[in-house]
């Protein structure tokens, strides 16, 4: 009976010790989360995103300017929240750039090859 006891003493302390840590780190600073959604967002805009994908790029930085405004006002969950979506759309916006730029350099390709055979068969 009494191990019976510590054992569910042990998980009733376990499981407090999670809730505790879990709704503790609701009201820790989002720090970190934004920081990484912000590199996102400037890499994206580096690889192209905003000649490329305007529409997401401008709902990335909008999205970190509202996860900035939570921060400032230590609404921490909304924060990361907003950093989290501000990072899929950087994301979005980074692979659309990234697609496009493949896209131009295989119709380049595409080109210089229909320019050769035009060559080839005036050649022969």
């Amino acid at each position: 009976m009494r191990t019976r006891s510590r054992r569910w003493v042990t998980a009733l302390l376990g499981a407090t010790a999670v809730l505790v840590i879990g709704c503790s780190s609701l009201k820790t600073p989002a720090t970190a989360d934004v920081a990484v959604s912000k590199a996102a967002v400037d890499n994206a805009a580096g690889a192209g995103g905003v000649q490329f994908a305007p529409v997401e790029m401008t709902a990335a930085r909008d999205k970190m300017v509202l996860a900035n405004q939570a921060m400032a006002a230590k609404d921490y969950k909304l924060a990361r929240e907003l950093a989290a979506q501000a990072e899929v759309d950087a994301k979005l916006a980074q692979s659309k750039a990234n697609s496009a730029k493949a896209q131009a350099a295989s119709d380049a390709l595409q080109e210089d090859i229909r320019v050769l055979r035009a060559e080839l068969e005036r050649n022969l």
